[in-house]
């Protein structure tokens, strides 16, 4: 007895079963996090080191190469990338994707201890933390409050904000943008200085001595115990002032006598502004794991709740992304319910039985809804990648049952009773349904194994689509032939006598084929060299664009600007774009990563509620700001990447330079390419004090005293060496400096003292030179060796893997000068990676339905009939794809996917047939004829659902719909070329083979005595 006649006499257990199924499946479906993407762990660990005042040059050989070396012997490195800019150095250490998260950062903090004592004395503690990949902020805020100033407004979203949304569901963390610290500045006098004969650095460490409160232990006094407190610390500001400080002379002055104290904002390092006014922004992070829209929903309610409490406060909406991924989902399931229905109303169409259709319907939300389950359970969520997978099933998981369906109507057509007829026909048609099922389930599950980041993205969309097609498999075994045993009606005698015009003619033509075997497949090989042909017409490209709503521009200054600079340029480029109508708001955010570089976020609202699509807009806003002198200005993604990124790296900078220069200059005649730049020609002026070695040798002058006593003079000392003023609920930074007016004049900075090893102050001017030159404003490194990045944006006509393909033509990229070498970056490297690994994927696909065939019907020979069928699937979807100006893109990879388990089903209908009337005694040709007009039906019914499934994601209505949209047209065009082919081609496929295989057999028992198997009577 098999399961379908199991099921079918007890019907209560498949019921019960998938009863609790669904059950807990709706309940996990309601528990699924909705995100944009993918939840992974890559263990990636960053090791980040401040050094006030230090040059990226000073910084690269002091502190990125030792960590480099240091971290070199650690087991499971992929990749080590490091980037000095002014001040700080990262470090990020990229490991193996099967290294444990937690050992990689011990291993690192390890090797950091180990080096600690051969770093500069002046350097911050190493921050060595793991990366968290939870993407950009999904929500961005602005605050105003007329009655706070800059710095309490800041402290307002550090302390309160931050502290309130972090305890909130799903939000992970609440970084500020823009805004100012509050600082107590001590501007100092030189003349009263050099009058008094003290330095900056002796002011500095009598206020950090002096101004604080430390424990003094404890003692026992008339007989009860005390805990001892020395209380050094000023209370007010007027009491700082007129803290004491000692002269070398034995006398003291007071703090205000030796300059102004002012307690204010520290010095503005970065900024963010909305609509052109400066404003204090946070971005809201959500937390691993969870979802994206409950973070949203819960940050919302929760401001409103601050907003009761602090009336005053105004919080503005800037940016929310949630709303794209909400829509994005909304989006795919309406595809889901739409091409359900499609599906359903093409079997009513085909059987015209409204019975029939009820039992085929039922297979969609029955294979679905516990797919949900193992989804929760496996730690998924509802995102891009997985909602793909449920909207590529959808045609899929009625097959299954269309197939049970129409073989048992099929029976009762032929005067069977329905009861009878759905034992019979599922018996009969078990293998066929079985070997389909398991197909394509081998096609997707190898998806989920890639190796790479693209593996971890595309974990869940290969088990996803996996865990659907087992349970459609379940239900079409177990629930479609017993709800047709007992819902359909009998038929009896109503079986058609004579076929249709449209099956006489394909019988009449499949006839022709097996009786001119040479010529067909003669034919369906040029049909497949024409089809790989033309794939190699058609462009790549990575990801299809899409409309979010939003245009990202990067701003950058010449190397020496100011952060005032940047700040008015961007205000000046926010009020231009502003003009447009379309443009709902602009946000900047400045001075992050580089006091000369800020991020315009230009923001259009949805698209339904605006004629011209982003890109259109953004065309626009470049042509708008392209008159923008001394800027660098491009569109880039979220990520800070423009469309094409190529990486030169060399052995020394000056070889980087050099050749990333000269592509940088034969990329710009490509056609393809515009407005090309290159990272590695930008210097920044500095001021270079060189000692003069012999007179400071006499006069005990140090370079480290030299460097120590300006760094201070200018910028004050290092944050673990300030004093800190007690406001008793926290402690303000005391910065002593020189007054900004010394600070900005040359020749007053020469005149700073420098204290000797014998206790003199000399001149700066006297033991020194200074001089004005340039340097690097910023060294990248990557796997030990300097990096360079030449990038270009994409001109209109011409897609990724064109470009990519021009630049590696290029003279200078077949023949880089010695030391130095090219990599593809950004999504030029992913795309690289991603296809690579699909490529093993549907090698290894293509395997496991061999082996699976194989173990199905006890044959080596037989499989290879339904694996040569493969190919007639490419033509359609290359055909399709042209017809519709869509290039080859992951979704398309994705589709091609698909076609092979589609078009494997197809085959194994026709072959699975054949092989069974053979075994009952008709010739090759009679099977053949019979399975074709026996099969035709469902073949064409599965096929034209799935059509009908796709179509709402091939129309791309909706958010999101541009990534699903080529994968529909190239499934659709595949479905239609590959069905038509099959049925014409695998029979006569199938008859060569199988000559071929009884000839070889008699040979093997003929010329070498092979044994046969003794039949049984």
């Amino acid at each position: 007895m098999n399961m379908s006649t199991w099921a079918i006499r007890n019907p209560v257990p498949p019921l019960a079963m998938f009863l609790v199924l669904c059950v807990i499946g709706m309940v996990s479906f309601f528990q699924l996090p909705i995100t944009r993407f993918p939840n992974i762990d890559l263990p990636i660990i960053t090791v980040s080191v401040a050094q006030p005042g230090a040059a990226p040059l000073e910084l690269t050989n002091q502190v990125t190469k030792p960590i480099e070396d240091a971290i070199s012997s650690i087991t499971g490195i992929r990749h080590v990338t490091s980037v000095a800019n002014d001040s700080l150095v990262t470090v990020t250490i990229e490991f193996e994707l099967e290294t444990d998260s937690d050992r990689a950062l011990n291993d690192v903090k390890d090797a950091m201890a180990g080096i600690r004592n051969d770093l500069p004395e002046t350097i911050s503690e190493p921050i060595i933390k793991r990366l968290d990949v939870t993407g950009q902020p999904i929500m961005t805020y602005a605050v105003s409050d007329p009655t706070r100033t800059i710095e309490d407004l800041s402290y307002f979203v550090d302390d309160v904000v931050t502290r309130q949304l972090q305890g909130v569901e799903g939000v992970g963390k609440v970084s500020r943008l823009g805004g100012a610290d509050r600082e107590i500045k001590v501007e100092l006098e030189p003349d009263r200085l050099l009058a008094l004969g003290i330095t900056a650095a002796d002011v500095n460490q009598q206020l950090r001595s002096k101004n604080i409160d430390l424990g003094g232990g404890r003692g026992d006094l008339a007989g009860q115990e005390f805990s001892i407190r020395t209380l050094g610390s000023a209370d007010t500001l007027r009491a700082l002032a007129a803290t004491p400080i000692a002269l070398s002379t034995g006398r003291t002055v007071r703090l205000d006598d030796l300059g102004a104290v002012i307690d204010g904002p520290a010095e503005v390092r970065s900024f963010a502004m909305f609509d052109g006014q400066p404003v204090v922004a946070f971005g809201i992070l959500r937390a691993t794991g969870k979802s994206d829209i409950t973070a949203g929903e819960n940050t919302k309610a929760r401001l409103e709740t601050l907003k009761q409490e602090y009336p005053s406060v105004r919080f503005s909406l800037i940016d929310d992304t949630t709303v794209y991924t909400e829509g994005n989902y909304a989006s795919a399931m309406d595809t889901l319910y739409e091409g359900a229905i499609l599906a359903v109303i093409v079997v009513f169409l085909f059987l015209r039985n409204w019975r029939a259709t009820l039992i085929t319907a039922v297979a969609l939300p029955l294979s679905i809804i516990p797919t949900f389950f193992v989804m929760n359970w496996l730690g998924f969520s509802l995102n891009t990648v997985s909602l793909l997978g449920i909207t590529l099933v959808t045609g899929i998981l009625v097959d299954d049952a269309i197939v049970e369906i129409e073989n048992i109507v099929r029976h009762i057509h032929m005067g069977k009773p329905a009861f009878e007829a759905s034992e019979e026909a599922a018996g009969e048609i078990g293998l066929t349904v079985i070997a389909i099922s398991f197909t394509i389930v081998a096609v997707f599950a190898p998806v989920s194994f890639m190796g790479g980041i693209a593996g971890q993205y595309f974990k869940q969309f290969g088990i996803t689509v996996a865990v659907a097609v087992l349970f459609s498999l379940l239900v079409a075994r177990l629930i479609t032939p017993m709800m047709a045993a007992y819902f359909l009606k009998d038929a009896p005698g109503s079986e058609a006598g004579e076929d249709g015009r449209i099956l006489g003619t394909y019988m009449r033509v499949l006839n022709w084929t097996l009786h001119n075997r040479v010529i067909t497949l003669l034919l369906g090989l040029g049909i497949f060299v024409g089809s790989i042909f033309s794939a190699t017409l058609l462009p790549t490209e990575f990801i299809p664009v899409t409309d979010e709503g939003r245009a990202v521009l990067s701003v950058e200054l010449p190397p020496g600007s100011t952060i005032e600079d940047t700040r008015d340029v961007t205000r000046m480029l926010s009020q231009k774009v502003m003009t447009l109508p379309e443009v709902t708001n602009v946000f900047v955010d400045g001075g992050s990563s580089d006091i000369t570089k800020a991020n315009i976020t230009v923001n259009f609202g949805t698209r339904d509620t605006r004629e011209k699509s982003a890109q259109d807009l953004e065309k626009e806003i470049q042509a708008l700001l392209a008159g923008t002198p001394d800027i660098r200005l491009n569109v880039v993604n979220e990520n800070g990447q423009r469309d094409l990124s190529i990486v030169v790296l060399g052995d020394t900078i000056e070889a980087v330079t050099e050749a990333s220069t000269e592509l940088a200059d034969q990329m710009a005649g490509l056609p393809s390419l515009k407005k090309v730049s290159t990272t590695a020609s930008l210097s920044r002026p500095e001021i270079r004090i060189t000692p003069k070695p012999v007179l400071a040798a006499q006069l005990g002058i140090t370079a480290t005293a030299l460097a120590s006593t300006i760094r201070i003079a200018t910028i004050g000392d290092t944050d673990a060496n300030l004093a800190k003023f007690n406001t008793g609920e926290r402690q303000i930074p005391i910065t002593v400096r020189m007054k900004e007016d010394v600070r900005k004049d040359l020749f007053k900075m020469s005149g700073q003292r420098i204290p000797s090893t014998g206790g003199k102050q000399i001149p700066l001017g006297v033991v020194a030179d200074l001089s004005f030159s340039a340097g690097p404003s910023s060294i990248n490194r990557y796997d030990r060796r300097y990096k360079s990045n030449v990038e270009a944006d994409i001109r209109d006509g011409y897609v990724l893997g064109e470009a990519v393909t021009a630049v590696n033509e290029l003279p200078l990229a077949k023949a880089m000068p010695e030391g130095t070498e090219i990599q593809s970056s950004g999504d030029a490297e992913i795309m690289g990676e991603v296809f690579s690994s699909f490529g093993l994927a549907m090698g290894a696909g293509i395997l496991l339905v061999y082996v699976v065939l194989v173990l199905l019907f006890s044959s080596f020979i037989t499989p290879i009939t339904i694996l040569l069928s493969l190919p007639l699937a490419v033509g359609g979807a290359i055909f399709a794809l042209y017809l519709t100006n869509k290039a080859i893109s992951l979704p398309v990879v994705i589709g091609f996917l698909m076609l092979m388990g589609i078009v494997t089903k197809n085959a194994i209908m026709l072959v699975e047939f054949a092989i069974e009337a053979m075994s009952q005694g008709s010739s090759k040709n009679e099977a053949m004829l019979d399975a074709g007009h026996k099969r035709a039906r469902p073949i064409i019914m599965t096929t034209i659902a799935m059509i009908a499934g796709m179509v709402p994601s091939a129309l791309a209505f909706g958010t999101g719909g541009e990534f699903r949209s080529p994968m529909a047209i190239a499934v659709i065009g595949g479905l239609l070329v590959s069905t038509m082919l099959s049925l014409l081609f695998v029979p006569s496929l199938f008859s060569v083979i199988t000559a071929a295989k009884d000839g070889a057999r008699r040979l093997l028992v003929t010329r070498l005595g092979a044994n046969q198997p003794v039949e049984k009577t």
